[in-house]
């Protein structure tokens, strides 16, 4: 039960962070700074990808946890 809650706490962080633009050009950023170039048109496409998939997330997983009957 408590596992499950944290599972579930760190994947509604996880959804929100991806959620964020801001979070991708962060791992754009990070991995430049590795010395690993991407490209502005890939870092769109990456975003707009994440973004989706966030979304996509979103609509699947439910807003409030299911009590147990």
């Amino acid at each position: 039960m408590v596992l499950e809650c944290v599972v579930k706490s760190a994947l509604k962080f996880a959804v929100a962070r991806l959620s964020e633009p801001s979070t991708y050009k962060g791992v754009v950023l990070a991995l430049t700074g590795l010395g690993l170039y991407v490209r502005p048109e890939i870092a769109a496409a990456v975003t707009s990808i994440g973004l989706g998939i966030a979304g996509l997330i979103g609509v699947v997983l439910p807003d409030t946890a299911q009590q147990a009957e």
